[in-house]
């Protein structure tokens, strides 16, 4: 059943099973994977069914360091987590981001993509990609509907990806309604995880909604599952017992923070730009690719130059608009309604903010929608020649240029880390403070990627390539952003001199507290990390089960 906290006659107090906080895709999975089972869990989300300015304000801290860090508007506070805005990118983790790599200091796995495989299996399902899909170490197989680019294998490699079709808190939304032992409930706010004594195991959950009520949750086990940040922000809050945070006997919570940094590292200038762009657009009109290439760095090239992994993107940038099509996209834009749903308006903002290509030329919309018409009236024969091309699958719009953008793995860095900061949000909570931090590692990582990638690419498509200054320049500071992956910050290690959590994400010294989520990558890759995370929580939920069955047998409570 789905309860909403905010409703006063949901009780205030709850017991579970097994509670796990947060309802993004490693809840959801989690949760989801004991269904008609006996075991009664209780999914905690923060936000509601649909996205709300007041839950998403509780996301707002402050960010320092020398790349910028908008952590409000790079997490979504809601039902499905922030992957209600994901593109549906999935693909596996090969051995050589698994392994440790000697140039790359703190790099390695407890894990190999052997212990993973029948996991992506499973994550396959949930995420919904059609079995056909196959996929082994590092990628999924093809074919692609467009052939991608014969680049040069010592250099960069051709990775495909998949793509989900679902947005979880919809695809699931009625499973968890219907379940007889699954319970969400929305609108609560873990304010605390209530240790014993000796902070060795969490006796109750202190929730909080922002209407003022407070309340308690008691269970077997709890799994924190509320992403990269915030994971460490809530164990670092949980401190009315260990003064340092739970789990932080080390000072290791909240620390190896790492995002997929990504930049424009140049342009491409060309006659024929979309032999470059083409084989890499993820759509074909309004039509989502099944699977898709990427532009990877080839792993003996990261071995050979010691660099950490990357890909690059091309992104094509429209030149001057046919005044045809301005006209058709102003029409379209005067007759589309302006939304005044709060979900709506809060979504787009926030895919506009993690947007990760160029931005797309503005179109202004005319106070008139009569004279847009009479314009494209007048330039009809901009429109038939636009829609001949499509139907030739060739772009409607000449690009003006192609520009790369890298997107790279970020090393492992100590300092890079999430702390609480002095300011409090509605919940009387400290807000989080991000200290976002690259090394020289991650800058000579740039300059390598842009060596490697951007002569061969305007080669591929008779064209020059216009290199960014920053990206050959090593005094130069790293015009890079993040991409809303966020990872590492209670990171996994069989040693708790070195990690967080263990192998099957218990951490340390507690003995029925887990964490799910990208937040145990103890690094990155360059891969998109939800089809991971997905893996990763569906073998979580299989040694809970473990857990709790030998909680029933032993007669504990």
């Amino acid at each position: 059943m789905i309860l909403d906290y905010l409703d006063g006659s949901v009780p205030t107090d709850h017991q579970a099973d097994l509670c796990v906080i947060g309802a993004g895709p490693a809840g959801i999975a989690i949760a989801r994977a004991f269904l008609g089972t006996q075991v009664r869990v209780l999914l905690v989300e923060s936000g509601g069914l649909a996205g709300e300015d007041r839950s998403q304000a509780l996301y707002e801290g402050t960010a320092v360091g020398g790349a910028p860090f908008d952590m409000a508007h790079s997490r979504m506070r809601v039902f499905g987590g922030s992957c209600t805005l994901w593109g549906g990118g999935c693909i596996p983790f090969a051995d050589t981001d698994l392994e440790p790599r000697e140039w790359v200091p703190e790099s390695g796995w407890p894990l190999r993509y052997a212990d993973l495989a029948p996991w992506y299996t499973k994550a396959r399902d949930f995420c919904q990609i059609d079995p056909t899909h196959t996929f082994g170490p590092g990628q999924f197989d093809g074919p692609t509907q467009r052939q991608p680019l014969d680049l040069d294998p010592e250099a960069l490699a051709n990775l495909l990806f998949a793509r989900s079709p679902i947005l979880f808190g919809e695809a699931y939304r009625d499973e968890m309604r219907t379940a007889p032992n699954i319970t969400v409930l929305l609108h609560a706010n873990l304010m605390e995880l209530e240790a014993n004594a000796s902070a060795t195991a969490v006796v109750r959950a202190r929730i909080g909604s922002l209407s003022g009520r407070r309340g308690h949750i008691n269970a077997r086990h709890f799994v924190l599952a509320a992403g990269g940040i915030e994971n460490a922000r809530l164990l670092l809050l949980s401190d009315s017992v260990a003064p340092c945070g739970l789990g932080n006997d080390r000072d290791l919570v909240g620390r190896y923070f790492m995002d997929h940094p990504r930049g424009t590292i140049g342009s491409v200038h060309s006659r024929s730009p979309d032999t470059l762009t083409r084989p890499y657009e993820r759509t074909i009109g309004k039509v989502r690719l099944p699977v898709a290439a990427e532009i990877g760095l080839a792993s003996d090239a990261q071995r050979r130059h010691r660099i950490l992994n990357g890909r690059v993107h091309p992104f094509a940038v429209e030149g001057e608009l046919p005044k045809g099509i301005r006209a058709l996209r102003n029409v379209r834009a005067a007759l589309r309604p302006p939304s005044r749903d709060e979900a709506t308006v809060l979504e787009a903002r926030l895919s506009a903010a993690m947007s990760n290509g160029p931005t797309a030329t503005a179109v202004a919309v005319p106070p008139n929608l009569a004279m847009s018409a009479v314009s494209l009236g007048l330039h009809i024969g901009d429109v038939i020649r636009a829609a001949a091309q499509k139907v030739a699958d060739k772009p409607t719009v000449r690009s003006e240029r192609v520009e790369l953008v890298g997107f790279f793995e970020q090393a492992p860095n100590r300092d890079s880390r999430i702390t609480l900061g002095n300011t409090r949000d509605a919940l009387g909570l400290r807000r989080v403070n991000v200290d976002w931090r690259l090394t020289e590692l991650d800058r000579y990582t740039y300059r390598t990627l842009t060596t490697l990638a951007g002569k061969p690419l305007a080669d591929a498509c008779g064209g020059t390539f216009e290199v960014a200054p920053w990206a050959n320049d090593a005094t130069a500071a790293p015009e890079v952003f993040g991409t809303a992956h966020h990872m590492g910050t209670t990171r996994m290690s069989t040693d708790a001199n070195s990690g967080v959590v263990d192998t099957d994400g218990k951490v340390h010294g507690v003995h029925n507290l887990h964490v799910a989520g990208s937040s145990v990558f103890p690094t990155s890759g360059w891969a998109f990390p939800t089809f991971t995370l997905v893996a990763l929580s569906l073998r979580l939920a299989d040694h809970l089960r473990v857990l709790l069955a030998a909680c029933e047998g032993s007669g504990l409570t």
